[in-house]
């Protein structure tokens, strides 16, 4: 009997050598603010450039389903109430960030630095207003220097909101987030929640390399990219040096910036931000 059940074993380590991870877990996603909305209706915070989590009182999962692996001291600080919110280390350091907490052994010291900020409780009641507040009394009642309730601030109009923008941005912020004060939880994408930026971000994939010349004669010049509709363009600027050198390899996913999109469809003043970290 023994013998039959090493078979099975051996089959299925064969046909499944990893385990899945959970499905994705439902989360609220952001429309783009693009003045459409009474800005007075919502609370306005700053939108951190962190990886998001979401904790549902036993486990922390980013948004793909997939555990995070963080140390047992950190996870036995959270409280039992479902949480969502973004790991974060600080104002332009998502790279550090993200090389931390994907890694399948945490680093302890590392995770000293993490802090999970929070913005909204997962199936919670009331509006938003009520659940922000029962945010700030979790994090109080927690008492654990990882775990922040993002301030959530109102706004009186859209000159305050764009001046507000600006001084997040001038201080080396992302932008903010909006969110109807009187909005009750759901999931999905909607305009309950709205994100403002100076820059809009998207992703596509390295379809080649092109060759550099003058200064970057030798190494790369640009990326050729490809979005998910098809429209193909290049990306010449915000690679380092030593991406320049050791360029995305063709098929990686990369997360650009742009301003706007031109008539055609194509994001103008398109930028490398980063190689998208896999989940």
């Amino acid at each position: 009997m023994a013998g039959v059940w090493r078979v099975i074993l051996l089959v299925w380590v064969l046909l499944f050598p990893t385990l899945p991870h959970a499905a994705a877990p439902a989360i609220l996603l952001a429309e783009v603010y693009r003045n459409q909305v009474d800005v007075t209706r919502y609370l306005v915070s700053e939108k951190l450039d962190g990886v998001r989590a979401v904790w549902d009182g036993r486990t922390l999962r980013f948004r793909s389903g997939r555990e995070v692996n963080a140390p047992q001291w950190f996870l036995d600080g959270l409280p039992k109430q479902a949480l969502d919110g973004e790991l974060w280390l600080g104002r332009g350091t998502f790279e550090r960030l993200s090389g931390i907490v994907r890694r399948d052994v945490s680093d302890e010291a590392e995770w000293r630095q993490v802090c999970y900020m929070i913005f909204e409780l997962p199936g919670g009641d009331g509006d938003f207003r009520q659940r922000a507040e029962q945010i700030r009394y979790l994090v109080q009642q927690a008492n654990v220097p990882w775990l922040h309730a993002i301030e959530q601030l109102p706004v009186v109009d859209r000159d305050s909101l764009q001046k507000r923008l600006n001084e997040v941005v001038k201080a080396g912020g992302e932008g903010l987030m909006l969110h109807r004060a009187d909005a009750r939880y759901e999931t999905g994408r909607s305009d309950i929640l709205l994100k403002i930026k100076p820059w809009e971000d998207a992703e596509a994939v390295v379809i080649a390399h092109l060759s550099g010349k003058g200064k970057h004669a030798g190494r790369l010049g640009a990326l050729r990219v490809k979005t998910d509709d098809g429209r193909e363009f290049s990306l010449g600027t915000g690679l380092s040096d030593a991406q320049r050198d050791n360029p995305p390899a063709i098929g990686t996913t990369v997360t650009y910036r742009y301003r706007d999109l031109t008539r055609n469809g194509l994001p103008r003043f398109a930028s490398f931000l980063r190689v998208r970290a896999a989940e």
